[in-house]
C-alpha cells in the first residue's frame, strides 16, 4: 500500500478505499470467470458451449444494469448522510449477494429458476457495486494530502489487482480438484468465500471518519437540501467526460479478464488454467504500476497519463492476439501482461482522483457514481458479450479490434475536451462546466 497521507485517517481510508475495491473485483471477477468455465453449462445448458459462454455473458452485463441505479441511489445517501456508512452498505450488498450466488441450486435442479434467482441476485450485486468504487475513492481522495490526491486514489484500483490475484487465485486453486467434484460443489466455494472479504472490509471501515470537507458540507445541506439531480445540473459537461472516458478504460477492463481468459480456454482451447494464469501475472505486475501511474498523475497531470495508457492499450490489441493465437504459453502470458499489466493501469490509475476532483463536494459522490455506472454499463457491462457475439458472428478477431478501437477514440476525444484538475481545491466551489473550458493540454503540466 503506497504512503498516501501524513495523517492516521488519511491511511485508513486509503486502506478502507483498497479494502472494498479488492472485494468488488473479487466479485465480479469470480462471476466473470465462472461464466466463462463452468456457469455456462450448469445454468444455461446447450448444445453449443459458445452459446452457453453467451448466456452467461448476458447474466454477466445484467449485473452492470443496476449499478446506475446504486450509484445515482447510494451516491445520494453517501452525500446526504456521509462515505463511511454507505459504503458499509456496499459491501453488504456485494458480498452478500456474492455469497449466496455460491449456494444457489443449478438448472438441472430446479430448471429455469436457477437462471432466474441467478439473475435476482446479479442485480443485488451490481446494485451494490454502483456505489463502492466511487465511494471508496472519495472517502480516500477528501482525506489525503492535496499534492497526493493521484496517488491516493490509486488505493482503490489497486483493490482492482489485487482482486483479480485473489479471485483468479481460489478459482485457479479449486480447478485443480477432479472436473466432477469441482462441477459439483467445488466452484462453490469461491463464492461462499465473499462473506470473509465483507468482514474484512466492515473492520477496515468502522474505524474510518468522515472527511472535513464532507463534515461542512453536511451542516450547510441540514438547512438547504441538494436535489437529487443537481450534480447534473451543476456539471453537465464532467458528467458527460466520465461516460466517454470510461469507455476505452472499462472495455479493456472487463475485455481482457473475462472475454481474454474465455478466449483462450474456450475457442483456442489451451485449458482452462493458461488464462487464468496470465491474468494473475499482469495482476501481479498492478501491483507496482497502479500506484506509479498515479504518482505521476499527480506531477503531469491526470490527462497526458490516461492518454498514453488509451492509445498504448488499443495499439497492443492486435500484438495480443497474434501473440495468443501462437499457443504459447510464454507468448500468452506476455500479451497479458503489457496489455493489463502496463498499458490499462494508466488509465485506471489517474482516472480515480480526476473523476473526483471534477464534482464538488456536496454532490460529488453522486455526480462520481451515477456517471461513473452508466459508463460501466455501456462498455464494461457488454464488452464480453459483444466481443463473443463479434467472434462467433466473423470467426476472427479483427472486429473486436475495431470495436475497441472505437471505444478508444472515444475516450481520447473526452480526454481533450475535459478539464485538467490536479491543482483543483476540493473545498472550494469550482465555476459550473458550462461555463468552463479545458485548461491544458495533453501533453504538459497544467498551471494552477
Amino acid at each position: 500500500m503506497p504512503e498516501v497521507g501524513r495523517t492516521p485517517q488519511a491511511r485508513r481510508a486509503a486502506v478502507a478505499a483498497f479494502a472494498g475495491t479488492v472485494l468488488e473485483w473479487y466479485d465480479f471477477i469470480i462471476y466473470g470467470t465462472a461464466a466463462a468455465i463452468v456457469l455456462n453449462t450448469l445454468f444455461f445448458p446447450s448444445g453449443d458451449p459458445l452459446m452457453g459462454t453467451l448466456a452467461a455473458f448476458a447474466t454477466y452485463a445484467v449485473g452492470f444494469a443496476a449499478r446506475p441505479i446504486g450509484g445515482l441511489v447510494l451516491g445520494r445517501l453517501g452525500d446526504r448522510l456521509g462515505r463511511k456508512k454507505v459504503l458499509v452498505l456496499t459491501l453488504v450488498l456485494m458480498g452478500g449477494a456474492t455469497t449466496l450466488i455460491g449456494l444457489l441450486p443449478t438448472y438441472e435442479t430446479i430448471g429455469p429458476l436457477a437462471p432466474v434467482l441467478l439473475v435476482v441476485l446479479r442485480l443485488v450485486q451490481g446494485f451494490g457495486a454502483g456505489g463502492e468504487y466511487a465511494g471508496a475513492v472519495v472517502l480516500s481522495v477528501e482525506h489525503s494530502d492535496p499534492k497526493r490526491r493521484g496517488l491516493a486514489g490509486s488505493a482503490a484500483p489497486l483493490g482492482f489487482a489485487v482482486g483479480t490475484l485473489l479471485a483468479n487465485g481460489v478459482f485457479a486453486l479449486f480447478m485443480l480438484m477432479p472436473d466432477a467434484a469441482f462441477e459439483s460443489w467445488g466452484w462453490r466455494i469461491p463464492f461462499l468465500l465473499g462473506a470473509v472479504c465483507v468482514a474484512f472490509g466492515y473492520l477496515v471501515r468502522r474505524r474510518v471518519e468522515e472527511p472535513e470537507a464532507f463534515q461542512e458540507i453536511k451542516k450547510q445541506q441540514a438547512e438547504n437540501p441538494v436535489p437529487l439531480f443537481a450534480a447534473l445540473r451543476r456539471h453537465p459537461r464532467s458528467f458527460f467526460i466520465v461516460i466517454a472516458t470510461r469507455m476505452g478504460e472499462n472495455g479493456f477492463a472487463y475485455l481482457l479478464p473475462v472475454f481474454g481468459v474465455a478466449y483462450v480456454s474456450t475457442t483456442l482451447d489451451l485449458g482452462k488454467s493458461l488464462g487464468l494464469t496470465a491474468v494473475m501475472v499482469a495482476s501481479a505486475v498492478q501491483l507496482g504500476t497502479v500506484p506509479l501511474y498515479g504518482w505521476l498523475s499527480d506531477r503531469w497531470g491526470r490527462r497526458p497519463v490516461y492518454a498514453a495508457g488509451a492509445a498504448v492499450s488499443l495499439l497492443w490489441l492486435v500484438p495480443f492476439f497474434l501473440l495468443v493465437g501462437t499457443g504459447s504459453t510464454a507468448a500468452v502470458i506476455g500479451a497479458f501482461i503489457v496489455g493489463l499489466g502496463l498499458a490499462y493501469p494508466a488509465m485506471l490509475a489517474p482516472q480515480a482522483a480526476w473523476y473526483a476532483e471534477l464534482f464538488d463536494t456536496e454532490f460529488r459522490l453522486t455526480g462520481f457514481a451515477f456517471s461513473r455506472e452508466i459508463g460501466s454499463v455501456i462498455a464494461g457491462g457488454l464488452s464480453p458479450f459483444i466481443a463473443t457475439a463479434l467472434y462467433a458472428w466473423v470467426d476472427h478477431w479483427w472486429p473486436i479490434v475495431a470495436y475497441m478501437g472505437l471505444l478508444s477514440v472515444i475516450t481520447l476525444v473526452a480526454l481533450a475536451m475535459g478539464p485538467e484538475t490536479v491543482n483543483r481545491s476540493l473545498d472550494e466551489a469550482e465555476e459550473t462546466d458550462s461555463a468552463a473550458a479545458p485548461d491544458a493540454s495533453l501533453t504538459g503540466r497544467p498551471s494552477r
